[in-house]
């Protein structure tokens, strides 16, 4: 099997970013609510700030506002973000994945983002099973704001185990591709770790276990040797 990050592994983005803002623009979400990241997005970018802490108030805004859309503009903003990014992807990863599928190994994705775009975006890409963040749909067919069974999606490694016990599979001979230290915990379980274009944090575990590093960087794909 070969367990992948989505979001700055395969995504050369955030989903959730680009959901956001597209709810924004489709009027969906309020478009007051950017004040809310605006800052911290700035000073990402500005080189002055933590990525972190820009996503998680885009995080915060999509959590504290789903409640109450309906899924139907839910589905229409999702369409949009997947038309529009379905290509916008690395190439490393994508050349990874073309080459283990033909290999017939089982892709897993793991993401924080919502399951309802995550599984449009990685049913382009070829991938048996998809994990992400649920969010509750009420009786009228709107988000009550819930997240079912978010103990499971906050640790990666369960979800390993989770899908190694329910589709037969082992970790004899796997790979795994993450960006963050949030990724950490299913690089260690497989055979075939690799840290690609991973942040500080992740990068200090790489150098401890001696994690193979890759880099792509405009056009080019290169490994750092540790």
């Amino acid at each position: 099997m070969a367990i992948f990050d989505i979001d700055g592994t395969i995504f050369r983005s955030s989903l959730l970013i680009e959901l956001v803002e597209t709810l924004i623009d489709m009027g969906i979400f309020d478009k007051k609510l950017r004040s809310k990241y605006l800052e911290e997005k700035e000073l990402w970018q500005d080189r002055r700030g933590r990525y972190d802490d820009y996503i998680y108030k885009v995080v915060d805004v999509y959590v504290e506002n789903i409640k109450g859309v309906e899924y139907g503009d839910f589905d229409r903003a999702v369409k949009v973000v997947v038309d529009r990014n379905k290509n916008r992807i690395y190439r490393f990863t994508r050349d990874l994945i073309k080459d283990l599928k033909r290999k017939k190994f089982f892709l897993l994705a793991i993401s924080q983002s919502p399951r309802g775009i995550i599984d449009p975006f990685c049913k382009n890409l070829g991938f048996d099973k998809v994990y992400g963040r649920f969010y509750e749909l009420g009786p009228t067919n709107r988000f009550t704001g819930k997240i079912v069974d978010e103990h499971i999606i906050a640790n990666k490694a369960n979800i390993v185990r989770r899908a190694v016990e329910k589709e037969n599979l082992t970790l004899a001979g796997s790979y795994g591709v993450g960006d963050t230290e949030d990724d950490y915990s299913f690089l260690e379980m497989v055979e075939n770790p690799i840290c690609f274009n991973p942040n500080t944090k992740l990068l200090k575990h790489a150098r401890r276990n001696k994690w193979k590093v890759v880099i792509e960087r405009k056009d080019a794909i290169y490994e750092i040797k540790i």
